[in-house]
């Protein structure tokens, strides 16, 4: 019997805790979510949003790529809270840096999926994540990435350079309404990658709320082609529901004008 897939749904994989530590003496907190009976094809590493006002490595869109993707299309999902930034996950030593000291953080996901012999690593950034991806993701492992909602704020054109440079597919989904960077001018700010594509989301919004099933499926569409699509939206088999209550009163991701507390952390043992 098809059981509708919901946003709290976590369809079978294998998830386990696990620990970044940077090159400049930090511990990161994060999850890796793999297919449950197979090697996976591809690596999504996920860059979340700006943590100081909302983001972290529950982001909606994070948390439903981890809890589907394993078991919809074969990949694995790395996803980790930058230094300083909290989630029911726990929170990762160190304090927000601006996007400077962040490229230790990017550099130690980077560095824990090739170690960890994951295959066809993609960085999926979002907002903040995005600039990080930018300025510090074009790295000989990375095959690829993928920019949700750009804003382009803390990167420069050397940054966009560098991945012209590469060769490295780049690909900007930006929403039609977005906040900060929308389709037509993403276009030309990107033009300086010759293999960037920009593809523009009618009706969408910054944080992709009711969207998101849209960005996972352009995100499968690049990293694992062979993938039916659009991914399927009932599952047949197990599932178990998450429990979102935590975020309940937390912005997905938001540029507000005052910091969001994180949720409680969870309790050791």
């Amino acid at each position: 019997m098809s059981t509708p897939i919901r946003a709290s749904s976590i369809l079978p994989g294998r998830r386990e805790d696990i620990e970044l530590h940077t090159a400049d003496g930090l511990k990161l907190v994060g999850e890796l979510a793999r297919p449950l009976e197979r090697e996976p094809v591809g690596t999504l590493v996920c860059l979340h949003p700006l943590p100081t006002h909302g983001g972290m490595m529950d982001s909606h869109v994070f948390r439903k790529a981890a809890w589907r993707l394993p078991a919809l299309a074969g990949l694995a999902v790395l996803r980790f809270n930058t230094r300083g930034t909290s989630s029911v996950r726990g929170t990762s030593e160190g304090a927000f840096d601006g996007a400077v000291g962040e490229r230790f953080d990017v550099a130690a996901a980077i560095e824990y999926a090739e170690f960890h012999e994951l295959p066809n690593i993609w960085l999926v950034g979002w907002s903040f994540g995005t600039d990080l991806a930018l300025k510090y993701g074009c790295d000989p492992a990375v095959a690829g990435a993928i920019l949700l909602s750009p804003p382009l704020r803390f990167s420069q054109p050397e940054d966009l350079a560098v991945w012209a440079g590469s060769g490295r597919p780049l690909i900007a989904l930006v929403p039609e309404f977005d906040d900060y960077l929308r389709p037509e001018e993403a276009r030309q700010r990107f033009a300086a990658v010759p293999q960037a594509e920009v593809v523009g989301v009618p009706g969408a919004k910054h944080l992709w709320v009711g969207d998101a099933e849209t960005v996972l499926n352009e995100i499968v569409k690049r990293v694992n082609p062979a993938a039916p699509l659009p991914l399927p939206t009932t599952w047949d088999g197990p599932m178990e529901t998450g429990d979102v209550s935590a975020y309940a009163d937390r912005t997905v991701a938001a540029f507000a004008d005052t910091p969001v507390p994180g949720p409680e952390q969870r309790r050791a043992g």
